[in-house]
């Protein structure tokens, strides 16, 4: 997902942007990269942090050190080496973005065709970030340019924009990807998650809209553009990506998943020993769940958190299965013939859940294992963020697919809880996850959860309807 980060203090930035964007290491495990304007040059570091955090990566870099600048942006990547210094033709600007872009290759294409040439082609594919900076180029003015981008990329995008004098904020077109303003006695910062500046002092100003251009510098903010009247939040943000002490839209992420929990239970009738939260995302929801059961909270699955991040976020398998398997952890006390309700964030893929989590509590002794995702079934890859790319990669499919033979084109059936297509394929999962039962949560419980109302989030990854 990427997450971005852009300060103009009134003394060198370098220390917050520094905290500021490791914060962000929960939403991104390609690569980690912070630029910072003196006034006169602007200096980039990008670091791969595939394997090593990012803290690691620059608190002992001597190029890093020597950075000073009261202006900067940072950036922890999903995907492309970022930020990029570019020279348009409104001037130098350091480029950093979150988002992704579905026709990438096709405007690439178009952009070389018309004389364009790329320097940033990582595995033989651009840069996104170089992308965008050539298709803003395109403009009379730099406003201009970046209407005209969001014209031609299909997907979702926000950015910052370094120049020498101040930064330019952009929200993605329609929000999916969010940008909050905080300050401190003048100082002015721009982040994806709010939970990155509390510590350091910053209080949030603004919750950014859709579409909206800001332009900030140590005088001011200026308003370039102002927001969109359509706004579609991701929802997975609220359901997994987000960290916990983080706010969107002035909702915070904690109290959304104990909610849901609540939500759950209220909605459930097995009898179980304990609750236990995956964690840490589905902690919460556990919580919630014990709360309006009275079912007490448990923790048999323990997270070793040093050196292992996120197993949803690296793009690889491999990797992901890896650390499902090393960082969770049972204590067989508390497993051994006991019935279990299991809270997780979603299913997405299936596999981490499947062959290593479940796999521990039966090994342990469990007598029961019910589990109850927060989400309902993600039935279509997103197209806004890089996560999920292929409809294979998703469980649901691959159980309809066992079930068919091959990929129905008629989802319809199975996205209603109350039809019987659904109920056939919930026992279809079930004995393919070996688990006693499986209850998704349903999709208006889950929006209702939010306090954001429907027509304001995103929910192509469980409807396939963009609804804008």
């Amino acid at each position: 997902m990427s997450g971005i980060v852009a300060i103009v203090s009134k003394k060198d930035c370098k220390d917050d942007l520094f905290y500021a964007t490791d914060y962000h290491s929960h939403l991104g495990t390609s690569y980690g990269g912070i630029a910072i304007s003196d006034g006169n040059v602007i200096h980039k570091k990008i670091h791969n942090i595939a394997k090593a955090q990012f803290k690691s990566r620059f608190i002992e870099d001597i190029d890093f050190i020597n950075m000073k600048g009261n202006i900067g942006i940072g950036v922890i990547s999903d995907k492309d080496t970022q930020p990029l210094i570019m020279r348009l033709k409104f001037g130098e600007y350091a480029i950093c973005g979150a988002g992704y872009i579905n026709n990438q290759d096709e405007l690439a294409l178009e952009l070389i065709n018309d004389g364009v040439v790329f320097s940033e082609m990582p595995g033989s594919e651009v840069n996104q970030i170089e992308l965008v900076a050539k298709l803003i180029n395109k403009g009379n003015t730099l406003e201009d340019g970046i209407e005209y981008m969001y014209r031609r990329i299909e997907g979702s995008l926000s950015l910052f924009l370094l120049s020498k004098e101040g930064v330019y904020a952009v929200r993605d077109k329609y929000g999916r990807t969010p940008l909050v303003l905080g300050e401190r006695n003048g100082d002015k910062i721009i982040v994806s998650e709010t939970c990155s500046y509390k510590n350091l002092g910053f209080k949030t100003k603004k919750f950014l809209g859709p579409g909206e251009i800001v332009f900030f510098d140590e005088d001011k903010s200026i308003q370039v553009k102002k927001a969109n009247s359509i706004s579609k939040l991701c929802t997975f943000l609220f359901v997994y990506a987000g960290f916990p002490a983080s706010e969107y839209e002035d909702k915070n992420v904690e109290e959304f998943r104990e909610y849901s929990g609540r939500i759950i239970a209220k909605k459930d009738n097995v009898s179980v020993d304990l609750v236990a939260g995956i964690a840490d995302s589905g902690t919460a929801y556990a919580h919630g769940y014990s709360h309006e059961s009275g079912i007490p909270v448990k923790i048999p699955l323990l997270k070793y958190t040093p050196g292992w991040a996120r197993s949803y976020v690296p793009p690889a398998q491999e990797t992901r299965d890896l650390i499902a398997l090393m960082k969770q952890i049972t204590a067989d006390a508390l497993i051994k013939d006991q019935k279990i309700l299991i809270t997780e964030d979603s299913i997405v893929r299936g596999t981490q859940l499947k062959n290593y989590l479940l796999v521990k509590l039966w090994n342990s002794g469990a007598k029961e294992i019910h589990v109850r995702p927060a989400c309902p079934a993600l039935m279509f890859p997103c197209k806004y963020l890089f996560s999920t790319r292929k409809i294979e990669e998703l469980f649901a499919r691959r159980i309809l697919k066992q079930m068919h033979g091959r990929h129905i084109k008629e989802i319809e059936p199975y996205l209603d809880p109350d039809s019987k297509q659904y109920s056939e394929m919930i026992k279809a999962m079930e004995k393919d996850l070996n688990v006693t039962s499986l209850k998704y949560q349903r999709l208006q419980d889950m929006l209702l959860a939010t306090g954001l109302g429907e027509e304001n989030l995103c929910t192509y990854c469980w409807t396939g309807k963009e609804n804008c």
